[in-house]
This record gives structure tokens, C-alpha cells and sequence, in this order.
């Protein structure tokens, strides 16, 4: 049993994705661990490499969702390189967005405290002592949180319930028939898996001895049986079983010290080496310094030269492919390629020893520089760029682990860690400020790079709330800007110098600061400078207001903004826009502008952008005296910045926007007197317990108001359903056979909506696949349909 393809959409309750080759076995195994989890709050997986572990650990998670309703949450480690980016990782997947500047344990702790959720935290070995502390720290912060870990090695702290993960049954030396054969799982994987490749393949009385010895040979290792069972496109399985034997009767001169079945896996992937083109066994190895994957423009850039034509890079991806050493993943920009982690190390072994490691390693650099540059400078859609950006996250990291610890680099990972800068602000706040401070720490001199790194690392420091690191960081900054002559950094420090003041409360020094900042950035045309200026000067205008002033520079914003494709922006200054128009008493053009900035967060997944936008629209809604709504906003705000609403201030959970705070308070007092504590409070929880797509779905009015109460549970004598009206209706659109691209485009939404709408429907139905959706949605339709008649028949 291979581990499969792990989409992670951003906004989930259940983390857990669709299962895309059938399970086969462990029956026993999955009851063990079932009957572990409640008695111990940390069960590990262990067992060699190919194993079936993770296939295990997803199997049992999604059979126990129900258990856990705050979520079954997988955490996939192998891509994670640097022990110090693992708490980042792990809050992530969970989708917590800390921007209070606490170590991003104490945020994810805070966040689980009154939670009942499992966490799967998956391929442990390569981070043990990191993953051992973490672990510990979840469970002591969360009687009700479990952890499901697999590992090779045990975590090793107090309380931990292990268990051995052994290859699949595998039959003696002659079962007798066909029937007693299929009863041992590593026959049944085997056949499975060659059916999938060889449609009509069956077990016989000719073929049947040559697979069971096969899968002998292979020790019942699932990821051996599924990597053998693939050459049954051009081999027999008499074929197949021979030279495997000769293979392995090679392979098992080799070193004794491995352990045995290791050793068979390994041979085994080394075979598939041979059998692949010497070009193809080059594209591999080069293939290996990717983490978390690549799209075949980006092979093309990092794997091409030396012994590979550019133009030949898509039919050795397609030959990888084909021997299923590429698996392929689907995503929002196209077909993406990974490497099964034994696979990706394997090939970084053959490109050490063909000495290549460093030059590929530069050239996965240099484009992931250039990616990192273009957020910036490209006039593409920002969206698109920040969407690539996040799914390329553990790439982005790989390159600047490699620029630190390089000498003579240091300077090239800090020029990507100030590019990233409105990466870092659409949740990746602290790890930001930690690639800042990396960087700053091992490259001294007084250039253009130490500069703009300490400006970009000042502004993130006011977004943090920490006005005196800020502060330090400016100084240092214009000293630079100033000995160099750069325009462009001493008109950063300005802008930034007026966002410190405005966040200070102190508007008219912010205004004075923003002018004159403005003014820099259009002498040296810094689009970005003129964009950001124009954001936190109307946010000054507003507060002291000068309401018409802060609406004609809003639309200023977003007229630059428009022209220049800059989305993230666009989406910011829109909620500031609606700001002055609510303050101007406008409040249906006030809710439009904010709802279209919502719609742009939720597709970037940029909870701090919603979570102000939520705010906001609680503001307006309460001013048009629509109180239960108003609070219900406010439940929603608490979803999404998980802060106790003792601290129910803007200015506490979003941060950067804490001149905001007032209007903040004042709502919340409003709703409370008109709807009374008790009224009030219960609204607030019911909301807070909405799942991210009922939530998002509510605040855009895509669904009735009693949506809200349908996450409850339905009312009586209502007929039960557990899907939102939106889930419903795309519910539908999969039973006409529409595609995610086609639903997309029948609601005017992104696919990438689409495809979260279709996993919400999979998770809460307990399905696998859209044909049980499409039965699902017959039948329900068609209990309706008799229900409403028989309703009918009664009223007449």
C-alpha cells in the first residue's frame, strides 16, 4: 500500500483526503490502533521504509472522525527539512495563523487548548527529537487532543503506545488453490495493483505460483508489491518474477549491515533505476533536490542542461511517469510531479555521486529567486503569484536553506526573504520574521540587500506589535539607504515610519509621514510604494475624519492597482474603501466592497484578510440594525482569530490594523445592549462553531440566514441533511456528471472553490469518490420530492 497523493486545499475541517487506490488488509491493524488511541494520547506507526504507515494511519483517522469534532488534521513531514520550520508546519495544516509574534509552539498550543482533535503526524524519523518535544507539548496543552505518528524509530516520550507495522501475510510455500491464495493480503495487493495497470488480470492456476513467490521475494512490502506490480504493462508475471530473482540474487551480495527488508526495497528501486533511459536515470537524480514537487516549467528550468536538452525534459518526465517513478498531482495551475520520498532520496544519492548536487542545487536557486522576485515586480495576477507561492512553500524554504548555508550566499537568501514580503503577511508572519533575522544575522555589509531586508523586517515588526524592534530596524535602514543614495529604501522607511504612527493611534503624524512618502515613490516608480501609501493613508484619513479625502485616495489605490494587477492590495484597500463609506453612512455600498474583498481572501486562503473582513462586515451589518446577524459576524471573526473575546479588539487578532480598534469596541458594546449578554453570547458560540465553508458561505450571504442553525442540526420536522444549500448544490452539479472546472464555471466560482466545496461534500457524506455523491444526491432529491408531495396531497 504506496502513500497516496495528499491534496491540502486550504480552508477544512478534516484534513484527510479521499483515499485513490482501494485498501487492501490490515483489519487487524486498523482495530489495534483504534483500540490504542482512547487509552493513549500518542500512538506511533513504526516499520520499515514502504511499509504502509501512512496509508495505515490515514485509514484509521478517517474512520474515527467522528470522534474528534474539531478536526482530524494530517500533518506530512517528509518534505519538511529544517527541524526549526516544524511547529510552522504543523500550525499550517491545522491552518493557524498566529500574528501576535509568540513562539509558534505557544500559538499552537493556545490554539488546540480546548480542542478535541487528532493530528497525524506523518514520515517522524527524519525530525525525531523535534517531533518528540512537539508531541509533548500538544498533549500537556490538550487532555482532549490524540497524536497518531508514524515513524521508523519510536518519539520516545512518557505515555507513548507503539505499534509494529509488519509487511502484509504472505502464503507458504503452496496454499493450493486460487481461493486460498487471494486470502493472504499481499496476493490480494498485488492483483489489485496489476488489475489497475492491466485491466482483466486475474489470479489463475498458471499464473498463480509465479505471484506468490513474487511477492515472497518482495517480503510482503507494500510499496515493493505496487512498484513490481506497475511492469505488468511490458512483463509477464513469469517475466517479471525472473528477473527479479536475478536481480536480487545480485543485489543480496551487497552490504549486510542493512536490514533485510530495507535492503529488498532498495534493491528494488534500484532496478527500476536500470530499467529506466540513462537520461531518465539523469532526470531523477536532478528531479531530487525538489521538495513537496514540481510542474514541468520548472523541471525544465532546474533539470534541463548537461546531457538534457530542454525539449527533451517533457518526454523523460513522461517516461517517469510511466514507470511510476513521477506520481502526478493535480493542482489549480496544472499537473504537478513528486517524488515518493525513498524515490527522491535514492536519486540524491545517484546525484552526489555524479557530482551534480551543487550546480542543480543553483539552479533550483536561482528560479526559485526569480519566483520570489516576481511577486513584486510581475504584473500578473498577484492572486495567482501568492497561490503558486504557498503551494511552493517547501521549495522556497529548501532554497533558502541552501543560500544560508552556503558562504558566499548569504546575501541571495536574504534578497528572497524581503522579496516574500507580502508573502510573510498572508499567514506566514513569524516564519518571515525568523528568515529576516537568519539572513541579517550572517550578512553584515552595509549594501542594498542588508537594507531592504532590514526595511521589509521593520514593517513585518510593526504588523507583529513590537514598535521598538521596529524601530531599531528603520534606524539602521535609512543609515544605510542614506550612505548608498537609494531612493527606494529611504522611501520604504518613511512609509513604514507612517504606518508605526498610525498603529500608535497617531493619524495626523501618519498622514505627514504617507505624503511625504508617496511623494519618494513616485520620484523613483515604485508602483508598490505608491499602492502601500495610498492604503495606510486613507486608513489615517478615515480615523481623524476626512472621510471624502480617505474615499478619493482609496479609489486612487485601487485605480493603481487595477492597472498594475495587484490583487492582495486591491482586496486591502477595497475593506478600506468600505470603511469610509460605513463611516460616511453608506452602508450597502459599504458591504458590497467588503464582501469582494472577502471573496479574494478566501480564494488566496488569507485569514488575516478575512478575519478583518469579518470584522468590518459585523460594523456594518450592526449599523443597518441587524443585530443577531452583526453577532453572528462576530462569531465568526472569533473563528477565524481564535482569540478569547476578552481581547475582542481589531487591533488584537489582525494585525497591522490596530488604529482600528475603536470601531471594534464600539460594535461590540452596540450588539451587546441591544440583544442582551445571554442573547448575545449564544450567537457568538453558534457562529464560532461554523466550519470554514459555512462560515465563509454566511458572511457572503451565499446562504440563508438558518444555515447558520443547520450546523446544528436540522429543525424539527425538517428534513435532515448534513450539507450546506451550497454543498447541495454542488451536490447536484456532480450528479449531472459536471466537472470541478465545469461547477466552476456553472457558480462563477474558481475551480480551486469548486474542488474545496466537492472535498467538504466527501468528508461530511463519509464518501470516496463522486459516484456516491451522484447516488447520494438521487436519492436525497428523491426522498424531498416524495416528502413535498406528500405535504402537498395533506394541505389539499
Amino acid at each position: 500500500m504506496s502513500a497516496v497523493s495528499h491534496p491540502s486545499p486550504r480552508w477544512r475541517t478534516h484534513g484527510l483526503p479521499a483515499e485513490v487506490t482501494s485498501f487492501v488488509g490490515r483489519r487487524r491493524e486498523v482495530a489495534d490502533v483504534k483500540r490504542l488511541l482512547p487509552g493513549s494520547r500518542l500512538v506511533t506507526l513504526t516499520g520499515v521504509g514502504g511499509v504502509g504507515k501512512t496509508r495505515l494511519a490515514y485509514r484509521v483517522a478517517a474512520e474515527l472522525c467522528r470522534a474528534f469534532p474539531d478536526g482530524v488534521w494530517p500533518v506530512e513531514l517528509a518534505e519538511l527539512e529544517n527541524p526549526e520550520l516544524l511547529a510552522q508546519a504543523v500550525s499550517a495544516a491545522l491552518g493557524v495563523e498566529d500574528h501576535s509574534g509568540r513562539p509558534p509552539v505557544e500559538a499552537l498550543t493556545d490554539h488546540l487548548r480546548d480542542m478535541t482533535a487528532l493530528i497525524v503526524l506523518d514520515n517522524c524519523e527524519h525530525l525525531l527529537p523535534e517531533c518528540a518535544v512537539l508531541a509533548d507539548a500538544l498533549l500537556r496543552a490538550s487532555s482532549s487532543v490524540r497524536v497518531l505518528a508514524t515513524s521508523r524509530q519510536l518519539l520516545g516520550i512518557p505515555g507513548e503506545q507503539t505499534l509494529d507495522v509488519q509487511a502484509l501475510p504472505l502464503p507458504g510455500a503452496d496454499p493450493g488453490s486460487v481461493e486460498a491464495s487471494t486470502r493472504y493480503d499481499a496476493v490480494r495487493l498485488f492483483v489489485d495493483r496489476a488489475r489497475a495497470v492491466r485491466p482483466g488480470f486475474a489470479l489463475t492456476e498458471d499464473n498463480r505460483q509465479a505471484v506468490e513467490r513474487l511477492c515472497r521475494r518482495l517480503d510482503g512490502v507494500p510499496l515493493a508489491i505496487e512498484l513490481a506490480a506497475v511492469r505488468l504493462r511490458a512483463l509477464s508475471v513469469q517475466q517479471l518474477l525472473g528477473r527479479l530473482d536475478d536481480r536480487f540474487r545480485l543485489l543480496e551480495r551487497r552490504s549486510c549491515a542493512a536490514v533485510e527488508r530495507h535492503r529488498t526495497l532498495w534493491a528494488l528501486i534500484d532496478w527500476s533505476h536500470t530499467l529506466c533511459t540513462p537520461e531518465e536515470r539523469l532526470l531523477w537524480a536532478r528531479a531530487s533536490v525538489f521538495v513537496g514537487g514540481f510542474d514541468l516549467e520548472t523541471a525544465e528550468e532546474v533539470c534541463a542542461g548537461d546531457g538534457i536538452a530542454r525539449e527533451e525534459v517533457l518526454n523523460l518526465v513522461a517516461g517517469l511517469v510511466d514507470k511510476s517513478v513521477l506520481i502526478t498531482e493535480e493542482t489549480p495551475f496544472g499537473v504537478r510531479y513528486r517524488l515518493m520520498e525513498s524515490l527522491r532520496e535514492y536519486g540524491r544519492e545517484r546525484l552526489a555521486e555524479c557530482g551534480g548536487t551543487d550546480a542543480v542545487q543553483r539552479r533550483h536557486r536561482d528560479h526559485f529567486a526569480r519566483m520570489c522576485a516576481d511577486t513584486l515586480a510581475s504584473e500578473s495576477c498577484q492572486l495567482k503569484l501568492l497561490s503558486r507561492v504557498k503551494l511552493e512553500t517547501a521549495n522556497l524554504r529548501s532554497a533558502m536553506d541552501y543560500c544560508f548555508g552556503t558562504a558566499g550566499d548569504a546575501a541571495y537568501g536574504l534578497r528572497m526573504a524581503a522579496d516574500l514580503r507580502n508573502h510573510w503577511l498572508s499567514g506566514y508572519l513569524g516564519e518571515g520574521r525568523q528568515r529576516l533575522a537568519q539572513g541579517l544575522a550572517l550578512h553584515h555589509a552595509a549594501d542594498e540587500a542588508r537594507g531592504r531586508a532590514l526595511a521589509v523586517d521593520g514593517w513585518l515588526a510593526v504588523v507583529d506589535g513590537r514598535p521598538d524592534e521596529a524601530v531599531r530596524l528603520f534606524d539602521e535602514a535609512r543609515e544605510i539607504g542614506e550612505r548608498l543614495g537609494h531612493g527606494v529604501i529611504l522611501a520604504d522607511v518613511a512609509l513604514q515610519q507612517g504606518l508605526l504612527a498610525l498603529d500608535r493611534g497617531d493619524a495626523e503624524t501618519a498622514i505627514t509621514l504617507c505624503r511625504a512618502a508617496d511623494a519618494r515613490h513616485r520620484a523613483t516608480g515604485d508602483i508598490m510604494g505608491r499602492i502601500r501609501a495610498s492604503l495606510w493613508l486613507a486608513g489615517a484619513l478615515t480615523l481623524t475624519g476626512d472621510l471624502d479625502a480617505a474615499v478619493r485616495t482609496a479609489q486612487e489605490g485601487i485605480a493603481l492597482c487595477e492597472a498594475h494587477a495587484k490583487s492582495l492590495y486591491r482586496a486591502h484597500l477595497l475593506t478600506m474603501l468600505g470603511v469610509a463609506f460605513w463611516r460616511r453612512g453608506d452602508t450597502g455600498r459599504a458591504g458590497t466592497l467588503v464582501r469582494e474583498s472577502l471573496t479574494f481572501h478566501r480564494e488566496l486562503g488569507n485569514s488575516r484578510g478575512i478575519g478583518l473582513n469579518m470584522a468590518v462586515l459585523a460594523w456594518i451589518t450592526a449599523a443597518d440594525g441587524r443585530y443577531e446577524r452583526a453577532a453572528r459576524l462576530l462569531g465568526i471573526f472569533e473563528r477565524f482569530s481564535r482569540e478569547p473575546r476578552s481581547r475582542q479588539a481589531i487591533g488584537a487578532q489582525v494585525a497591522g490594523y490596530r488604529h482600528l480598534r475603536p470601531y471594534q469596541e464600539e460594535c461590540v458594546a452596540e450588539i451587546r445592549r441591544a440583544l442582551g449578554e445571554t442573547d448575545f453570547e449564544a450567537k457568538v458560540r453558534g457562529s464560532a462553531r461554523l466550519d470554514v465553508d459555512q462560515a465563509l458561505s454566511y458572511a457572503l450571504e451565499e446562504s440563508a440566514g438558518d444555515d447558520v442553525a443547520e450546523a446544528a442540526g436540522p429543525a424539527d420536522g425538517a428534513c435532515s441533511t448534513p450539507l450546506t444549500r451550497r454543498q447541495t448544490e454542488v451536490a447536484r452539479l456532480i450528479g449531472r456528471g459536471l466537472t470541478n472546472r465545469d461547477i466552476a464555471a456553472e457558480l462563477v466560482i474558481s475551480q480551486r472553490t469548486a474542488e474545496g466545496h466537492v472535498e467538504q461534500i466527501m468528508h461530511r457524506l463519509g464518501f470516496g469518490s463522486r459516484s456516491q455523491i451522484a447516488v447520494w444526491i438521487s436519492e436525497h432529491d428523491g426522498r424531498n420530492g416524495t416528502e413535498v408531495e406528500h405535504r402537498g396531497r395533506h394541505l389539499r
